[in-house]
């Protein structure tokens, strides 16, 4: 049984075309996305030209932080390389800033921060020296510049070690000097590109701590990927979802965690089992069911008043269950819903928890001089 897409009215999208920038949410348009469009030519005769980006359209504005969620190959990391310079599209436009990504690369680049989800630091180099290289980068130098290196070390709480050569910090430290690096310019906008990919959960708890504390004092706007759908629902003002090279849903986490609409119920049966689907479809309360191999899932109204109808059915019908989990809708789930499977399938694998409350509070662990 195919899985279930969600209703159209679910794929909100920003924006009526052209490059009219509109309000979104009341904040001033920062990105601008119309009908992007990527298609690699293709590599030899007789194969297929490849279309990563397809008729992508959103907004993101001044001040939102902006996760950007999608499974390997679904155009997520060919969207960015567009929104950064990095390519040009085949069609449709790219506005940062208000200015054109492709027409105007060098002057989208001074708005940009990036970091990325490798460390991009040189380790021969102190984090003072890695800051004031970036810097230098951009054509900045000066006692201006050099305090403000100093400001962003003390806000990173890597003013300790600022002078210590960058092959000596920790996991932690290095997240933290990347972000630095990234700001050191001064941008209005900044990208992130899995940035707590590795750290434990206190360390990638610290690392928010200080994007809302960014946010908070600059007014930066954040577009971010990341594998942690926990860190996104947390986080992220507004998340899309890409599969296919098209944005299929665009929201609020609640307002996609609301698409799902009531509790998940998920029922494993033993392999080789009778079809539990035509039992359990005509329920009071199911709303929906898919299957996967030998587990079932449910979208209904009450999981836990189902369970022990559905448990009894299945046993009156010689369907042994083997397990029964319920659960209120997640980002998780949202995303099986949209593309048919787990994120984690897609990433480094599972994601370790955020401790409670320290999503955007508390201190990274593990990783003091």
């Amino acid at each position: 049984m195919a899985t279930v897409r969600f209703p159209l009215r679910w794929v909100r999208l920003n924006g009526s075309g052209g490059t009219g920038a509109m309000p979104v949410g009341g904040r001033e348009v920062v990105i601008d996305v119309q009908d992007l469009r990527m298609v690699y030519p293709a590599p030899k005769a007789g194969v297929a030209p490849t279309v990563a980006v397809d008729g992508v359209r959103f907004q993101v504005g001044r001040g939102e932080i902006f996760g950007f969620l999608g499974p390997n190959g679904a155009g997520k990391t060919t969207t960015i390389s567009i929104l950064t310079t990095l390519l040009s599209p085949t069609s449709g436009q790219a506005r940062v800033e208000g200015i054109d990504t492709a027409a105007h690369p060098h002057d989208v680049r001074r708005k940009l921060g990036l970091v990325f989800q490798k460390s991009t630091a040189d380790e021969e180099l102190t984090g003072r020296e890695n800051m004031a290289l970036q810097a230098g980068l951009y054509g900045q130098s000066g006692p201006a510049v050099d305090a403000r290196i100093s400001d962003l070390l003390q806000q990173m709480e890597l003013a300790s070690v600022a002078d210590r050569f960058v092959k000596t910090y920790s996991g932690g430290m290095r997240r933290r000097l990347e972000l630095a690096v990234g700001m050191v310019h001064d941008p209005k906008l900044l990208f992130l590109d899995e940035p707590t990919l590795g750290l434990d959960p206190q360390g990638r708890a610290g690392f928010w701590r200080y994007i809302r504390s960014l946010r908070e004092s600059k007014g930066i706007t954040v577009f971010m990927t990341t594998h942690y759908l926990d860190e996104a629902d947390q986080l992220c003002d507004r998340i899309a979802v890409i599969d296919h090279g098209k944005i299929i849903a665009l929201g609020t986490p609640k307002e996609l965690k609301d698409g799902l609409g009531g509790d998940i119920l998920e029922i494993s049966v033993q392999p080789g089992a009778a079809d539990l689907a035509p039992l359990v479809q005509s329920m009071a309360g199911v709303k929906s069911v898919a299957r996967r191999e030998d587990t079932y899932r449910l979208k209904c109204s009450d999981g836990e008043r189902l369970i022990p109808k559905v448990v009894l059915a299945s046993e009156q019908a010689g369907i042994s269950v083997r397990g029964v989990t319920v659960a209120k809708p997640t980002l998780d789930e949202v995303f099986l819903e949209l593309t048919g499977h787990a994120y984690r399938e897609e990433g480094e694998g599972p994601a370790p928890r955020i401790p409670p409350g320290d999503a955007g509070a508390g201190a990274p662990g593990g990783d003091r001089p």
